[in-house]
Formats: C-alpha cells, sequence, structure tokens
C-alpha cells in the first residue's frame, strides 16, 4: 500500500493511525474510540465486506445516527475501495429502498433504532442489510482484517450525497476522493488551522456535508478528537464543551440561536473554544453578535452545498470579517454572480451564485440531463441568490425559490429575518410568501419568542414594518412554539403552514 499515490480519502486514517496510535479519535460520552482502535475497526468493516461480496466501486450505505460506529463502518467502506452512501436515520421503508434502489447499494449498515425500516427497504431494493447492535463488535471481531486500502485515483466516487431539494425525487451529488480530500486539506489548513491537540464538536449529522467533511474527515485528516453528541440539546452541548475542551465549534444558525437562548448558558466554562464555524444556512447578523460577545469567540461563516464538497466560500482568518457576508471563495475555486443568461451582474447587484473549481462534483448520479442543468457551462449554478461586493466579499440574499414577489416587488426573506431577530422577544423567526388573490403573493412570518417574553403578533409586525419599506413588512405574523427543521437544523420554511384563520376563503 503507497500512501503517497494512493488518492484513497481513508489513507487519511491510516496515517493518523500510525502517527499517533493513542489519541482520541471519536468520542460519545464515555465511548472513546483511539485513532488505531478506529483503524483497526476500519479494516474489519472491510474484511466483512469482502466477505459479503462486496467489490470496489460498489455502493454500500450507511444509515446511523452520531455514534463512533459511523466512523467506523465510513472509513471500513472507503478502505474496501467502495462508495459510501451516507442515508438519515429516520427515513422510511419507502425511502430506504429509493435510495438504495436508485444507487445500486449492495449493502446497507444500519442502527438497530432504524432496523425495521432499513430491513424493509432493503428487501425491497434487493441490498443486503447488517445492523449495528450489542453484537455488531462480535461480527466485526469475527471478520478477517484488510490491513491494506484499495487503490483509488483522485477522480473515482467515494460518497453519493443524496440532495433532497423541494421537487422531485433525491439526487445522489457523486463526489470524488479528490473533491473531499482537497476540502478537507483546505478546511485543516486554511479555515480553522486544526491540528492533533483540536477537539472538534460534532454536533453536525455525520450523514450530512457538513459534518462529514468539515467535523470527521477534518479531524482524522490531522489527528485531531470528534467528539459527538447524538442530538443536539443545549445543555447536553454545553456540558460536552466545558467537559472536552472543545475548541472549535461547528454548526448551522439554529445552533447558535439555541445556545444563546439557554437559560445559565454563562455557568459554563467554554474558555477553551478558539474558533466557531456557521454554516448550512444565513446566519443573522444580531445572533452573531450576541454569541461573540456571550461566549467570547468569534464565528467564521461559510458557504456550500453537498454538491461543492461542501464547502465553497468562507470568511478567512487573518483577513477582514463582514457580518452577514459568507467570505470570499476558497483556495482553488472561484465564485459569480450571474444573471439567468449566465452573465456576470454588476458589484452590488443581486443574481445567482455560480461555482467552479477542485470541490465540484462529478455530477448527479445516473442524471445526466439534471448534471446539464446544473452545471451548463462548467459553472455550477446553486440556486442562491447573492450580491458581491467591491471588496470580492459575497452575502447571500436568499433561496431562488424562496424569493418572494409582492405586487411586482422583489422580496428577500433574508432582509425580513435579520429586522425580526433584532426585536428583542425573538428568538426564531421564518419569512414566507403566501399565494394572495390581488398581490400574487403576500410577506408572512413565523416567529418563536425568547423563553418567558411575551410579544403580540401585532407588535412584532408593526416593530418590522417601522424598519423597512411599505410594500416589505409581512401581513401576517403568527407565533410558534417551534419551527420545523431538517436533520442539520436548518428551518424547512417549505413545511411552514399558515394558520387556518389566517387564510382567506
Amino acid at each position: 500500500m503507497n500512501l503517497v499515490t494512493n488518492l484513497n480519502l481513508a489513507t487519511n486514517l491510516v496515517r493518523s493511525a500510525q502517527r499517533y496510535p493513542h489519541r482520541p479519535a471519536v468520542r460519545l460520552d464515555d465511548t472513546i474510540l483511539s485513532y488505531a482502535a478506529l483503524d483497526e475497526g476500519s479494516a474489519r468493516v472491510a474484511g466483512l465486506l469482502r466477505e459479503r461480496g462486496v467489490r470496489p466501486g460498489d455502493r454500500v450505505a450507511l444509515m446511523l445516527p452520531n455514534l463512533p460506529e459511523f466512523a467506523v463502518i465510513y472509513y471500513g467502506i472507503l478502505r474496501a475501495g467502495c462508495v459510501v452512501v451516507p442515508m438519515n436515520p429516520l427515513l422510511k421503508a419507502r425511502e430506504v429502498a429509493y435510495y438504495l434502489g436508485d444507487s445500486e447499494a449492495q449493502l446497507i449498515f444500519t442502527w438497530h433504532g432504524s432496523a425495521e425500516d432499513a430491513e424493509a427497504g432493503a428487501a425491497r431494493a434487493g441490498a443486503q442489510c447488517v445492523v449495528v447492535d450489542a453484537a455488531f463488535g462480535d461480527l466485526l471481531a469475527s471478520a478477517a482484517s484488510v490491513t491494506d486500502v484499495v487503490d483509488r485515483s483522485g477522480a473515482d466516487t467515494a460518497v453519493i450525497l443524496y440532495t433532497s431539494g423541494t421537487t422531485g425525487q433525491p439526487k445522489g451529488a457523486e463526489l470524488t476522493h479528490a473533491n473531499l480530500s482537497t476540502n478537507v486539506e483546505i478546511m485543516a489548513t486554511d479555515l480553522c488551522q486544526v491540528g492533533p491537540d483540536d477537539v472538534i464538536f460534532g454536533g453536525l449529522p455525520l450523514f450530512h456535508s457538513f459534518g462529514q467533511t468539515c467535523g470527521l474527515n477534518t479531524a482524522v485528516s490531522v489527528g485531531a478528537c470528534l467528539t459527538l453528541v447524538a442530538r443536539f440539546a443545549p445543555t447536553k452541548v454545553l456540558e460536552v464543551l466545558q467537559r472536552d475542551r472543545v475548541t472549535v465549534f461547528e454548526g448551522v444558525p439554529t445552533m447558535y440561536v439555541a445556545l444563546l437562548g439557554e437559560p445559565g448558558s454563562e455557568r459554563y466554562d467554554v474558555s477553551a473554544l478558539r474558533v466557531c464555524v456557521s454554516g448550512g444556512a444565513a446566519l443573522p447578523v444580531e445572533v452573531m453578535r450576541g454569541f461573540e460577545e456571550a461566549f467570547g469567540c468569534i464565528i467564521l461563516e461559510g458557504y456550500g452545498l453537498s454538491e461543492t464538497s461542501p464547502v465553497a466560500s468562507f470568511n478567512h482568518p487573518g483577513k477582514p470579517r463582514k457580518p452577514g457576508s459568507i467570505g470570499t471563495p476558497i483556495r482553488g475555486v472561484e465564485l459569480r454572480v450571474v444573471d439567468d443568461e449566465g452573465k456576470d451582474v454588476p458589484a452590488g447587484e443581486v443574481g445567482e451564485i455560480a461555482i467552479r473549481g477542485h470541490n465540484l462534483m462529478k455530477g448527479y448520479w445516473r442524471r445526466a440531463e439534471a448534471t446539464a442543468e446544473a452545471i451548463p457551462d462548467g459553472w455550477f449554478r446553486s440556486g442562491d441568490l447573492a450580491r458581491v461586493d467591491e471588496d470580492g466579499y459575497f452575502f447571500i440574499v436568499d433561496r431562488s425559490k424562496d424569493l418572494i414577489i409582492r405586487g411586482g416587488y422583489n422580496v428577500y426573506p433574508r432582509e425580513i429575518e435579520e429586522v425580526l431577530y433584532e426585536h428583542p422577544a425573538v428568538a426564531e423567526a421564518a419569512v414566507i410568501g403566501v399565494p394572495d388573490a390581488s398581490m400574487g403573493e403576500e410577506v408572512a412570518a413565523a416567529v418563536v419568542l425568547r423563553p418567558g417574553v411575551t410579544a403580540t403578533p401585532e407588535e412584532i409586525q408593526e416593530y418590522v414594518k417601522g424598519q423597512v419599506a411599505p410594500y416589505k413588512y409581512p401581513r401576517s405574523v403568527w407565533l410558534l412554539k417551534a419551527l420545523p427543521k431538517g436533520p442539520t437544523g436548518k428551518v424547512l420554511k417549505r413545511e411552514i403552514r399558515l394558520p387556518v384563520e389566517e387564510t382567506t376563503p
């Protein structure tokens, strides 16, 4: 096995295990896997796959929550030269069958809590199913250890990440070993500057690109420790940050909102934190300021998608940081703001972000038409609306599909949400467009109040009305106990429903 010429992502694990065999690689409370144990476990998984007739290039699904076994199996699949198909453990049998059938996966590893749906879906798709339960350790121990790492080129597919989308069936973004290795290397060296003494917070789902690349793969590449939480609960997270002396926190905006709003957070010692990373959705400026003041640690906001491995731009350390900006492109990546015809728009004007670089996916698995539509000219169309300033800093305005057109005027929900977050009673807010007979679309806002604080919808509406142009303020404001969120904590606007009393007959 030549670790120099072999571009398999799993070689990062082998190197770190050689350098730091006794250091903790992955932790979940009292369960701690050293690099030597993670390396050995992955070798057993590779042996198990070989025994089951799975060959290099075959797809293997992984349907686990944030457990140490995720890392063991993930690297075992890669080690065997196979392609990882990460899946949300909350998927039901019908969805499992679709993912397995579309990817033509030979086998699925599933957590015992999801076994019923996974086994039913696997049966429909004709795939083998291995349940990760109390007996899984014995199963691995009985498998032959495959210590070599199957040779892969940079262009070979390492992972197929299914993107949820808002219409149609999910599509599998094919990410190569080179895509992921380069993104990890830049994350580790340029952006977060992590090393073996760092402890990275692992609260993002590992089956998602953010948690996988920026958390798991980045930690393993430098011999750092990834400390997991199975489910994001603010009190538990603060305990972990204090207990493990976490140095790098990675999260989505709703996580920062939750920590900022947690009563008694000042009692926890989080002084080891040196950098926080935000991605997955736009971070409200007011949340950034409040968190940095309360926790004494700067937040560097980045941007990317599953199709871009994921990181495409970042607020680079050592460079001026502009609150509300996703920063500038990472090394080797280009970003443009274009119109519908793919032409650059002037600085300050709104257009769609187009991306080109080493981070761009090979394409959508078995979907040539969808790939051609997304990458018509070598530039990936993100679907995100943004503007770029005279210094080359990019600012997300909104998802193109979230744009509200009210009476011919464009209203960007992100702008109104920023104003809502400035209201002292508002903890979370989501602005959506709702059908309207006279205006085409009307602006509406769902709001979650801070604990122990009261405010009426009318008060909130009046506050926004005083801050923005008359056509922009929400005509409907309603209070919710919580906003619907996806597995990464991103707010799911498509699941927000206007209260019955607000709808017009």
